[in-house]
């Protein structure tokens, strides 16, 4: 079956994915694609599981027994970014996600080694993983939550489309999602349209602050305000992304040669495939990277307390210990006023 809107069902599998527009086109059967990410499901959940065991165990004080399930977790989940990277490379053809998942797994081997010697301020990591897990999966595995989610993005973008240029309309696809911009392939220069897919609801950006957030301790207000704070602006940012990709891709904003050149020799792509491309992979997903350090920076002047888990983040990337608090300086006037 060459149903091109069949990739929406791939691409919805990553827990820590950005945003995401897929764009309509014809692709190669993904039967057996499918079936290894039903089985990548599996792993996620199961080590999400662990991780929620260890919680468990951290509260009932038994910290050594956390420690070692944590550390089986952070295997399993680092084992599931490792069978994501084929998916990365050959489906979404992104080399940035494709490193990513590849520096996760060694760097979840580093976690499990940190947590088996003792370091129990690792657990903090794993509060926060199991948390993003439990806002993530659930939307990713129910259809019904999945498909409104979807459908509300595409409707929004579709809204939002209209305020800068004239919005095409939304149609339902083959998978039966009522996402898919309905630019006429006939007469639009590159022949391609896009549609909505789980990643551009931005509820894997929202999945990670939700586990920072959760993760640490500090006054209930403090913590609300600085999650409506990161939604926002995610729910924003993400907007103004999908209905750039989503215009970029039909109307060829970037079909010019350079752009072509690095598209067909560096990402094996068919030259009309070049404006997604450069939008989705080469523009938008760099600078998902560079807004969640951004947001960031916001939400810990509303929760300090959540330089916590970055700092042990820190550590398991460079090996040395830092101080964050002082570099972003005492606690700020905002979350004294939100919650103290």
């Amino acid at each position: 079956m060459s149903d091109p809107d069949a990739i929406l069902q791939a691409g919805r599998h990553s827990v820590t994915a950005v945003t995401g527009v897929a764009e309509s086109i014809p692709r190669l059967p993904l039967s057996a694609a499918n079936a290894t990410m039903g089985a990548v499901d599996y792993l996620a959940w199961i080590s999400i599981a662990a991780f929620l065991v260890a919680i468990a165990l951290e509260w009932r004080d038994e910290i050594d027994a956390a420690r070692y399930v944590g550390a089986v977790a952070s295997v399993l989940f680092g084992s599931f970014w490792l069978a994501m990277v084929p998916y990365y490379w050959t489906e979404m053809q992104s080399p940035l996600e494709t490193m990513l998942a590849l520096a996760a797994f060694p760097l979840c081997l580093y976690a499990t080694y940190l947590l088996f010697q003792g370091r129990e301020s690792m657990l903090i990591l794993v509060r926060a993983v199991a948390v993003m897990g439990i806002i993530y999966l659930p939307v990713e595995t129910i259809p019904l939550a999945r498909q409104w989610l979807i459908e509300t993005t595409a409707y929004q973008t579709h809204l939002a489309m209209d305020i800068v240029a004239e919005s095409p309309g939304l149609e339902t696809g083959g998978n039966g999602y009522h996402s898919r911009f309905a630019f006429d392939t006939d007469t639009v220069p590159t022949g391609r349209t896009t549609y909505i897919v789980l990643a551009c609801t931005g509820i894997g950006s929202m999945a990670i602050f939700g586990g920072l957030i959760a993760a640490v301790r500090a006054p209930l207000r403090r913590k609300a305000a600085g999650f409506v704070v990161a939604v926002g602006i995610i729910w924003f940012l993400n907007l103004v992304r999908n209905v750039f990709i989503s215009l970029a891709t039909p109307y060829g904003w970037f079909q010019q040669d350079f752009f072509v050149y690095l598209a067909t020799e560096w990402m094996g792509a068919v030259p009309e495939r070049t404006s997604f491309l450069i939008s989705h992979n080469v523009i938008f997903q760099p600078g998902a990277v560079i807004a969640l350090v951004g947001i960031a920076y916001i939400v810990i002047r509303i929760v300090p307390e959540v330089v916590e888990p970055l700092e042990e983040v820190l550590f398991v990337l460079t090996g040395t210990e830092y101080d964050l608090a002082e570099v972003f300086g005492p606690e700020s006037e905002t979350g004294k006023a939100a919650g103290d």
